[in-house]
């Protein structure tokens, strides 16, 4: 064939788009699994993280290895509970796979955007039953249990999250805050100890109702009142960290109820059997 062709210049550049295509799918089949272990170990990092565990994760050299042990160690039990505080789903074992676990997030922010664009009340607690909520239970060193429920929302430039660890009276034992294109040095600093850190003890549930976090400018909060300073320069990306509390923790609100009140999780488990029973 005359290299001088056209024809050999189109021939050898589709060849070589295929040898490099089929490369790159070999490749990324071969990463698949590595992928979605990273991934896995990362939620399992977020969900241990908000409550103060796996702290030498940082340090130690198998880094997924230490943090599955760990989320084996103090995560006893994850389960989904709708908006009405009823437990769907509990599992004890293999709570990487659990139902619980796969979870989006996401998903279920897209429908409480939805809510916030209805008026009828009516269509509003239809659409409510739909949320699944999903709810880890850690068994902390000290011998406390910590309820670690999950968070969405969005941020200035995109989407934020959180893993928020309650305790059994209702108070924050840990917040962890993550962002997928938050500006660095500004509403990036979510992540930071010094702005999660102002989480700890706060008031989730006081007196069976959801005590708002609320957002301060200027260095001005009381944290008697249940507030926390914005970041500096920050302001949208923390007020959004603020709504996306507030959403979430309605939702959770009734399961909060049952858990601060000391009613058993057992319990619940058996009403929703019951509930689906007879539905």
């Amino acid at each position: 064939m005359d290299t001088n062709k056209n024809t050999y210049t189109v021939i050898y550049t589709i060849v070589m788009v295929a040898i490099v295509a089929t490369i790159l799918a070999l490749v990324s089949m071969g990463l698949k699994d590595k992928q979605q272990t990273n991934i896995k170990v990362e939620k399992q990092m977020n969900i241990l993280g908000c409550a103060g565990l796996a702290k030498d994760a940082k340090t130690v050299k198998d880094r997924n290895t230490y943090v599955q042990d760990e989320f084996k160690k103090y995560i006893t039990e994850a389960m989904v509970v709708n908006s009405d505080g009823e437990i769907l789903k509990s599992e004890t074992e293999n709570l990487d796979v659990s139902d619980a676990f796969k979870v989006s997030t996401a998903d279920q922010f897209d429908v409480i955007r939805k809510m916030e664009g209805i008026q009828d009340e009516a269509e509003r607690q239809k659409l409510a039953k739909q949320i699944q909520l999903p709810v880890f239970v850690c068994q902390t060193p000290e011998g406390g249990k910590n309820y670690i429920l999950s968070g969405y929302g969005a941020g200035l430039w995109g989407p934020i999250w959180t893993y928020i660890a309650v305790k059994e009276d209702g108070k924050i034992a840990g917040a962890l805050f993550d962002h997928a294109s938050e500006t660095p040095g500004l509403g990036g600093e979510i992540v930071t100890d010094k702005f999660r850190s102002q989480f700890t003890d706060k008031a989730i549930l006081e007196n069976g109702e959801i005590i708002p976090i609320t957002v301060v400018k200027g260095g001005a909060a009381n944290a008697a009142n249940n507030e926390i300073n914005a970041i500096s320069g920050a302001t949208i990306t923390s007020t959004a960290v603020q709504k996306m509390i507030s959403n979430w923790m309605d939702l959770y609100k009734p399961f909060l109820q049952k858990i601060v009140s000391g009613a058993a999780p057992a319990e619940a488990v058996a009403e929703a059997e019951e509930t689906i029973k007879t539905e």
